[in-house]
């Protein structure tokens, strides 16, 4: 079984619970306005989706993006049952965003790019979509040291949120190679342990060049 089934199978399988799957709240830094394209990088139960159509209003449109079908078909339920009109939601790797280029004011994501297995087409995805003037915040975990190889393509070390994990450094590496600008640091955790590795959560935030 590969890694991208190993997460498929577990998050459908979380799908129905009422367990906390994201380690951070990006949200709450993104502020989306009235109007804005917004879009949430492993949306799962569409919960910060229908947050942010409240946020946007009738005028804006909120994608959400991830690659578990039961998360999927949850998050559209949620929605339908609220009557919202305002949500759409995309199954796809994350990266291979199936979104225009310089379509997107805000991108949010929480505890998700960790699992992708090349993170740097998914910063590049991202940096695509945004428009010119356009900001992401994104939760998620960093390695404090490199993950071993043992236990870096292992789906159950995958779908525990931890083996894909990269250090400090390479994360802001990535980010800063794709041309974003602005990058700025809002919360940080002192490094714990999950698995058999010592990580630490953060939220990171930056915005794409308006020229």
């Amino acid at each position: 079984m590969d890694s991208t089934r190993a997460i498929d199978i577990r998050y459908s399988k979380l799908a129905g619970c009422g367990c906390t799957l994201s380690c951070g709240g990006a949200i709450n830094y993104a502020q989306p306005h009235t109007g804005e394209i917004c879009l949430d990088i492993g949306s799962g139960r569409g919960n910060d989706c229908i947050t942010m159509a409240g946020m946007v209003g009738t005028e804006g449109w909120v994608f959400g993006l991830d690659i578990s079908e039961g998360m999927l078909v949850k998050a559209r339920e949620n929605v339908r049952t609220r009557d919202i009109t305002n949500v759409g939601f995309l199954k796809s790797p994350l990266e291979q965003i199936p979104l225009p280029g310089n379509s997107v004011d805000v991108i949010i994501s929480n505890c998700t790019l960790n699992h992708a297995s090349d993170k740097e087409a998914v910063w590049a995805e991202m940096f695509r979509v945004l428009r010119p003037g356009g900001r992401f915040v994104v939760s998620d975990i960093y390695s404090v040291d490199i993950v071993p190889d043992e236990y870096a393509n292992d789906p159950v070390a995958v779908a525990e949120c931890w083996a894909g994990a990269i250090t400090r450094d390479r994360y802001m590496h990535i980010i800063e190679q794709c041309g974003f600008t602005g990058i700025a640091v809002p919360e940080e955790s002192d490094p714990y342990e999950k698995g058999k590795i010592n990580v630490a959560s953060w939220t990171i935030r930056g915005f794409k060049p308006s020229k």
